[in-house]
Order: C-alpha cells, then sequence, then structure tokens
C-alpha cells in the first residue's frame, strides 16, 4: 500500500482499497505538532535527546547517493544517476526525521512537468525529444533537509558615510559636481531571530538544483510517520548536523550584516568589528519531497528533479553540437547578407 496524500491514506495501487493512518491529536497538518529538538543537546550525542533511528542504507558507487532501501531490496537502479546499485546489508544510525511535507504532485503529473520542460529546451538533441514522450519513469525520493532556529544579538563597530556634492570649476571656465564623502565612528546592536532556515542535508544533488526547487511551503509539514514514505524513497543525510549548522550559521552572519548597514544607515557603511551572542538553537530533520528521472545519453549520466509539491523543474541536459553549429552558420550567412545589403545601399 502507498500513501495518497490526495486521499489522506494507505491506498492499494492494485485493488484501490485504503487504509487510514493514526494521526497524532494535534492532527495530521498541525505544524505545532512537530517538535523542535534542542541543537547542543543532540550534539552531545544523547540518542534519547537526538531520537535515532537505524535504517538499511544503500550507497551509490557513482553519485554516492545514500537511498534507504527496504529489506526485500537487492538490487536497484540508483535515481539520481541511473545506475544500477547491489544492495549491501549495511546499516546506518541516524536522527529521526521530526517532519514530512507530503507529495501533492503524483507521479504523471511530474512526468508531464518534464516533457513540458524538455520541449521547450532549445540546441537539444532529437533523441532527448524523443526521450520527453517516451513513458520514462520517475521515482519520489524524500530528500533530507535540516532547518535551523536561532535568536542572535550582535554588538557592532562601523563607520557611517555621507555624500556631499559641490559644484567647483572644471578648469575649462565650467563648472561640475564634485562629490566627497565623511565618515563618522558608529556603534550598535541588532537582534535578528531566525526561523526554520532551511538547509539541505545531502550531496547526491547539485545544490544549483535543489536552490531553485524553492519555495517549499513548510506550513504544510506533517508529524513524521513511517506510514508516508510507503510507496517512495527516502534518502539518509550525508550532512551531518553540525556541517548544516556550519551552513546555517554562514547565512545569519550574511543576514546579520546585512541588518548592520540598515542600522548604521547614510550613503554607506564600512564594518569594522562585529560579536554575535546566540542562544535558543534548535532543529528539526525534515523530508522534502522530490520526483527524479535519471537518465543516460551519449555516455553521460543526466538527471530531472521536480519538486513533489509545487511542480517546479530543474534538470541537466545534454546540447546538440550540429544544431549549434547550423545555428552559427545561419547567423553568419545573416550576417554576411545584411552587410551586403547595407554596402549596396550605401554605394
Amino acid at each position: 500500500m502507498r500513501w495518497t496524500p490526495q486521499v489522506g491514506a494507505m491506498v492499494c495501487a492494485h485493488c484501490g482499497a485504503q487504509s487510514s493512518v493514526e494521526m497524532p491529536d494535534q492532527g495530521p497538518w498541525d505544524v505545532t505538532a512537530i517538535r523542535e529538538q534542542d541543537y547542543r543537546a543532540a550534539l552531545r550525542a544523547s540518542r534519547e535527546t537526538a531520537q535515532e533511528v537505524e535504517t538499511r542504507v544503500s550507497t551509490c558507487p557513482n553519485c554516492a547517493a545514500r537511498v534507504e532501501v527496504s529489506d526485500t531490496d537487492h538490487a536497484l537502479e540508483c535515481p539520481f544517476c541511473a545506475t544500477p546499485v547491489v544492495v549491501g546489508s549495511g546499516a546506518h544510525r541516524q536522527i529521526k526525521p521530526q517532519a514530512v511535507l507530503p507529495f501533492t504532485l503524483t507521479e504523471r503529473e511530474a512526468h508531464r512537468a518534464m516533457e513540458n520542460w524538455l520541449k521547450g529546451l532549445w540546441f537539444a538533441p532529437n533523441g532527448l525529444k524523443k526521450y520527453a514522450s517516451a513513458s520514462r519513469q520517475t521515482e519520489g525520493i524524500y530528500t533530507p533537509y535540516w532547518t535551523y532556529d536561532a535568536k542572535t544579538a550582535s554588538q557592532y563597530r562601523g563607520q557611517r558615510g555621507t555624500d556631499h556634492t559641490t559644484s567647483v570649476s572644471d578648469g575649462k571656465g565650467g563648472r561640475r559636481s564634485s562629490t566627497t564623502t565623511t565618515w563618522r565612528r558608529v556603534t550598535g546592536q541588532v537582534r535578528l531571530a531566525f526561523d526554520a532556515l532551511l538547509v539541505l542535508a545531502s550531496e547526491s544533488l547539485p545544490k544549483r538544483f535543489t536552490d531553485t526547487l524553492a519555495p517549499w511551503d513548510l506550513t504544510a509539514l506533517a508529524p513524521y510517520q513511517p506510514e508516508f514514505l510507503s510507496g517512495f524513497r527516502a534518502e539518509a543525510y550525508s550532512i551531518d548536523l553540525e556541517t548544516g549548522m556550519e551552513e546555517a550559521r554562514a547565512r545569519m552572519d550574511q543576514a546579520i550584516r546585512a541588518a548592520i548597514r540598515r542600522d548604521i544607515g547614510g550613503d554607506h557603511q564600512r564594518i569594522d568589528h562585529v560579536d554575535t551572542e546566540i542562544w535558543d538553537v534548535t532543529f528539526k530533520h525534515i523530508l522534502l519531497p522530490v520526483w527524479v528521472s535519471a537518465y543516460r545519453y551519449g555516455g553521460k549520466s543526466y538527471r530531472f528533479v521536480v519538486n513533489g509539491q509545487t511542480g517546479k523543474v530543474m534538470g541537466e541536459r545534454p546540447y546538440s553540437a550540429i544544431k549549434i553549429a547550423i545555428a552559427l552558420i545561419l547567423a553568419a550567412l545573416l550576417a554576411l547578407g545584411l552587410a551586403y545589403v547595407y554596402d549596396g545601399y550605401i554605394r
């Protein structure tokens, strides 16, 4: 049986029978039922605090994707690069997901979105166009993310630059504008609260892919239950909690510096020193829905990914050298023709 978000139940693909899933008291879509976890407590490796779970994971020898597999899986095709994978017997312990964003797009809708994207590509080989109309299977993957919440207070020292424009002689009997900047030292404090800062916890897909799939409506998160994953695959995270926090902190620092510049004001700003205090750091491990299709063309792997919530598409594509050469020749002929017409007109 497979979890079907449109129905809100487990549905058998063969006979259509349905089975309900017992939900928390707060309801399946109530985000208040999803608990934040204490970041520092999790780093102390307390399994009770971090709520770890053991899963069976297969690692692709080509792209290093770590995909969870069932006990009955012995061989599969990597959904990220189409490489055949023999399933090993290794177990993987990881922090249990707190929430899942269920798929809202069906496989057929995802395939249609990829077809439309492929058909709109310029300079794509004809073989790729045929792929767009083929019944290529797409696979639903729950991709791991971390979300981080934190409160910050930043003391800063800097300088505010104010422009002054005056009219001066240009040395030729005329006048011109001259701008000078005066600088004044300033100090201050900015406070920011960060909520659900989303960080990808996987290295299987290029970051440009996953960044392009955003935004996600995280208000639709459901408290994690294994039933939500039925009929789909889930990827185990390869970027751990602490490494993910490094990216989150870098993005926090970027936002803090932008806030400081706004606080300094003036026409120009210089930031000489920042001292940031951070507290109430919490996190969630969540799974977001992505439809993935990988295929091989010309000896290389290409991937398409579709946001399983919104239908937004991102992918890799080959280019047809023949089509590009023809386009360049036509452009050159057009340029020569225009030059000939222009030369005749001048004469």
